[in-house]
């Protein structure tokens, strides 16, 4: 028997540990999938990093089965979550806070996995640019 082909592939963030099944329903209703299923491997795998949003990549098959694969939080998610607030209301004229640079090292570190570079140095500077676009200035 030949393997399942992919139908579906549908990139979501969600709350780590605690999916909404309203917004599982939303995207993956059209699937057929076991939405309950999704919901109950995603809060499982996702369990040790509650309070932040994980993006998930839900992969479907048309046997109506599916295989989840765990990103990191995005970047904006991550320097409002070290800034303890929000970015500025006006990037480059309101500066909403300032990241040492030891955070940035952190959360660089964090999102390697996911960016498009192996060098710390690099996604260093991208994590800064992210910052700086959200009114956020990074010191050193």
């Amino acid at each position: 028997m030949p393997p399942a082909k992919k139908t579906h592939e549908i990139t979501m963030n969600l709350e780590a540990g605690n999916a909404s099944m309203m917004d599982l329903g939303k995207m993956l209703g059209q699937t057929g999938v076991n939405l309950v299923g999704v919901k109950r491997s995603y809060d499982e795998a996702t369990a040790g990093q509650r309070g932040d949003v994980v993006p998930v990549v839900v992969v479907v098959r048309d046997d109506r089965s599916f295989e989840l694969r765990l990103k990191t939080p995005p970047t904006a998610f991550l320097i409002r979550k070290a800034l303890g607030g929000k970015g500025s209301g006006a990037p480059g004229h309101q500066v909403a806070g300032t990241l040492r640079r030891a955070q940035v090292r952190a959360i660089a570190e964090r999102k390697l996995p996911d960016l498009n570079t192996t060098d710390l140095d690099a996604a260093e500077r991208i994590v800064a640019g992210t910052a700086r676009s959200m009114g956020v200035a990074v010191e050193g």
